[in-house]
């Protein structure tokens, strides 16, 4: 089956080195259901250029989910150079020396590794690279994100294929169970005729009972009794959906409209039961459906 699902998750590790300079630097990419494609992209200070092009490419290859992207990238040169704002730091500490002594029950004491967290204070080459160098390390990172989107592609086919696995074997099921109501439906036909008997028989005992009033009590029990439609549609709905994986691609939606037509046919065939057992087999029907319904939220 060529399906997939929408959860998944790859990584992917690079290295990059150009004269002096190295680089490592990671992809991470989890992906969840969604309605439809919502991307999320972390990266660090300084490419904030390239998340157009990152959600391109995503867009490109993938038609629903919640994607969520993290860039992580650490210079590994040797000769890093890194500068402190001091002006900025002071202010910072002054700042949160003087939030902690007006509200010792509140705050902890600042710690000199949270200020240097903070943005703009530490200063580092990592990233200030001329134009040809950034030209090949973003290639490089590209690259990587190709790689990664192949790697979660595949993630998401396997989970596809075992969530495809557990959807042929509900549909097995709720033919099964359709099949039973079919021979409920064909044994009960003398039961149905004998109520429609007796209760014509009750009526002609009754005075000024007019011929109409007799057809359309027939044709009431004829019309509650007759389920044929709903059990020729709710086979119809399972061939299709079968048919559905073999075509594969995405077919999360068209499963996703598939399941409010069986649930349809079934809560119709519950409300027309005439019969005890056939009500028992439509309440598990629609057990059956909505676990498919569940399923099917997990499908691209």
């Amino acid at each position: 089956m060529n399906i997939s699902s929408m959860t998944g998750f790859a990584r992917s590790d690079g290295i990059f080195e150009k004269d002096s300079a190295k680089y490592s630097f990671s992809w991470e990419v989890k992906s969840v259901n969604a309605k439809g494609l919502d991307i999320k992209i972390k990266l660090p200070l300084g490419f904030e250029e390239i998340e157009n092009e990152v959600k391109n490419l995503v867009s490109q290859n993938f038609s629903r989910g919640t994607f969520n992207l993290f860039l992580n990238v650490q210079n590994e040169t040797e000769t890093a150079d890194v500068q402190i704002n001091e002006t900025l730091l002071n202010v910072l500490k002054d700042e949160a020396l003087k939030l902690y002594f007006e509200n010792e029950n509140v705050f902890s004491k600042p710690s000199p590794v949270e200020l240097l967290k903070i943005s703009g204070v530490v200063k580092t080459s990592d990233y200030v690279l001329d134009d040809e160098t950034k030209i090949l390390f973003h290639r490089a990172i590209f690259e990587s994100l190709e790689n990664v989107i192949q790697k979660l592609q595949s993630d998401r086919q396997k989970e596809g294929e075992k969530i495809g696995a557990a959807l042929l074997k509900i549909l097995d099921n709720i033919d099964q169970n359709r099949e039973e109501v079919e021979k409920i439906v064909q044994n009960s036909q003398e039961t149905i005729r004998a109520k429609i008997l007796e209760q014509i028989n009750s009526f002609k005992n009754e005075v000024n009972v007019a011929p109409e009033r007799l057809e359309q009590e027939v044709l009431f029990y004829v019309m509650r009794a007759d389920v044929k439609e709903e059990i020729d549609r709710l086979k119809a709905h399972t061939a299709t959906a079968r048919e559905i994986f073999k075509t594969g691609g995405n077919i999360g939606r068209r499963l996703d409209f598939l399941c409010q037509e069986l649930n349809r046919e079934t809560n119709t065939l519950c409300s027309k039961s005439m019969d005890l057992t056939q009500t028992q087999i439509g309440m598990e029907l629609k057990a059956l459906i909505e676990q498919f319904r569940e399923q099917v939220q997990n499908m691209e």
